[in-house]
């Protein structure tokens, strides 16, 4: 499933001002830098976080127009974003993202890290220089709390001490944070009220820990997302359905899935058979029903919101989170 026109249709043109906005915030005198920042503007993604900026934006404001401090909040949002990927690549030591050479197999580490520096001080000095202290404070927070997530990620994998309270903890914040603030930072930007602020922001966080559990499920399926089936599992990722198939497994296939996890996460037959082990017990299963359940409260959270061509749109951006091949 791709992101529609039908989606895309009420904030057209808010996506179109809104790259070549991007594409200015970060140019440069520096020939090398400008040359990246080029390739990473013409490689963009499918770009739904700042469309969720927008169509909250739109949702709350005034006439269903949207301000600079709009086009800020989601500038903010997609250099941050971006500049975080950079640096993922970096520390997983990856060579693709979506599809193309990441920024550090074309131009190696420090390169790589400098750039995402780059992007990340030019969304900070973005929020300062207009004074947008709000809305600063919405990325400041969902930045602290990535980290977090995913040093909690780390700290925990290495012990393999990973249970659902604490995977719950761990996606909450390093995936679902930045998509609750994007949905703050959109009602926000228009002046909401507090209240629908917190609703905005709990909506945010449902669709991501929705979106999350879907990019887990990717890793047992041979959709073309940009990486192989398994790879969360070499890179010993304690991901949901994995969980639960420890969880339900006997004693000597629970002994098995660990010590696979813990030794053999390089020798592809091996890693091919847990998948094939973990789909067996019913855990990509258990994982699709959690994550639906995060999609219907995340729809329920929008009746709460005005009815309209942006809550609609909305309502569908929740359904291709869930349902995207890629």
């Amino acid at each position: 499933m791709k992101i529609t026109e039908e989606i895309k249709a009420p904030i057209y043109k808010e996506m179109e001002m809104f790259e070549k906005k991007i594409f200015e915030s970060i140019s440069s005198k520096v020939v090398l830098l400008n040359r990246i920042t080029k390739f990473i503007v013409d490689r963009k993604g499918k770009q739904i976080r700042p469309m969720f900026v927008f169509l909250i934006a739109k949702l709350f404001s005034k006439n269903q127009i949207v301000n600079e401090r709009t086009y800020r909040g989601a500038t903010i949002i997609e250099l941050i974003h971006t500049a975080t990927l950079v640096h993922d690549d970096v520390v997983d030591n990856s060579t693709q993202r979506r599809g193309f050479f990441s920024i550090n197999a074309l131009w190696k580490n420090k390169i790589a890290v400098l750039v995402g520096d780059y992007l990340l001080s030019k969304g900070l000095l973005l929020s300062i220089e207009n004074e947008d202290f709000d809305l600063l404070k919405i990325i400041s927070v969902a930045v602290s709390k990535m980290s977090q997530g995913e040093l909690l990620q780390i700290e925990k994998s290495r012990i393999m001490d990973i249970d659902e309270d604490i995977y719950f903890k761990i996606i909450r914040q390093k995936t679902a944070s930045l998509l609750a603030a994007c949905c703050s930072m959109g009602a926000k930007s228009v002046h909401a009220t507090v209240d629908e602020v917190k609703k905005t922001y709990k909506f945010g966080e449902l669709i991501g820990m929705a979106f999350q559990i879907k990019d887990d499920l990717f890793d047992y399926t041979e959709a073309k997302i940009g990486k192989p089936t398994g790879a969360d599992i070499k890179e010993k990722k304690i991901t949901l359905p994995l969980i639960y198939a420890i969880n339900v497994a006997d004693k000597k296939d629970k002994e098995w899935i660990i010590n696979v996890i813990k030794n053999n996460t390089g020798n592809k037959k091996i890693v091919r058979q847990l998948v094939n082990k973990v789909i067996d017990l019913g855990g990509l299963e258990y994982a699709s029903n959690l994550m639906n359940n995060y999609k219907d409260n995340a729809l329920a959270q929008l009746n709460d919101f005005p009815k309209n061509k942006f809550r609609h749109s909305l309502e569908l951006m929740v359904n291709y989170v869930v349902e995207r091949n890629i």
